[in-house]
């Protein structure tokens, strides 16, 4: 199908971006990598008055380290996240997690505000930024504000950015040495959406568990922190008993939805294992 018309917009700055948004009214589209939107305005699933393209502003591709912080702006690209040399020393699971995210043609041109402004459940990167304690900033033509990740993601589709905001960049913690991360992905072929995903950061001292922090993908119409499983952990050894045993309670006070590629109860499921697995790893790493 052709898309319905529009007026096109192409800022070089921030300010210039956040000014046509307020100008354009609440009819308007952000454009990054378009890997989401453009299907969306071929099927007509999105009809806006106008899109706003972000691609000319460099600033917002920046990735830099910022002391007890790393901030990845939001126009960085999933291949330039993927191979910055801050993000995999200091956020691995980041890495490690954008690697499964569709295929090297999408990671090219997606990005990773896009991906996360996009609050898709089925979406890897929100359970990931949910589990790093991640701060999103954003802005707009009355200033700037900060919202923490775990206020972000709304509901299914929908974020806390208002309709003249631009998500800007998101500041990630860098949680030092001792952690363990990993993200366990359960999806029918190698380019589809998670059918459950977790995302676990593990801190070991000696043998035993000192902290943990687990977000689960695809398991309501937002990504949820998996809140049971880490207080079950606190003390407890590292070993595969405590893993699968505190796994038992992932499913806990999620709303897992049911559809073609399986049910409620088949997720919860896939949930309890996939923890297990995600634990086990972060916890050996």
């Amino acid at each position: 199908m052709i898309p319905a018309t529009f007026d096109y917009l192409r800022p070089a700055t921030i300010d210039a971006a956040v000014s046509a948004l307020s100008d354009a009214g609440e009819d308007a589209k952000i454009l990054a990598g378009g890997q989401s939107l453009m299907p969306l305005l071929r099927l007509r699933l999105a009809y806006p008055d106008a899109l706003i393209d972000l691609d000319r502003i460099e600033s917002l591709r920046e990735i830099r380290d910022e002391g007890d912080t790393l901030l990845i702006g939001a126009m960085a690209t999933h291949h330039q996240v993927i191979r910055d040399p801050l993000v995999r020393e200091h956020v691995p699971l980041i890495a490690q997690t954008t690697e499964t995210v569709a295929d090297p043609a999408v990671r090219h041109r997606g990005t990773f505000g896009g991906s996360l402004a996009h609050a898709d459940p089925a979406g890897d990167l929100p359970a990931v930024a949910l589990a790093l304690d991640a701060v999103f900033l954003v802005r707009s033509v009355r200033g700037e504000r900060e919202i923490p990740a775990a206020d972000f993601f709304v509901d299914w589709m929908t974020s806390a950015l208002e309709a003249d905001e631009i998500l800007t960049g998101v500041r990630v913690p860098k949680l030092g040495t001792g952690w363990g991360m990993h993200y366990e992905k359960f999806h029918r072929t190698a380019q589809a959406w998670a059918i459950v995903g977790v995302a676990c950061a593990v801190r070991r001292e000696r043998d035993a568990i000192e902290d943990a922090r687990i977000a689960l993908t695809n398991m309501g119409p937002a990504p949820v922190r998996a809140t049971e499983v880490e207080g079950s952990l606190q003390g407890r050894p590292a070993s595969e008993d405590t893993f699968r045993s505190a796994a038992e309670h992932a499913p806990s006070g999620t709303e897992p939805p049911g559809d073609l590629h399986g049910s409620s109860e088949y997720r919860a499921h896939l949930a309890t294992v996939l923890t297990a697995r995600a634990l086990t790893a972060a916890a050996t790493l």
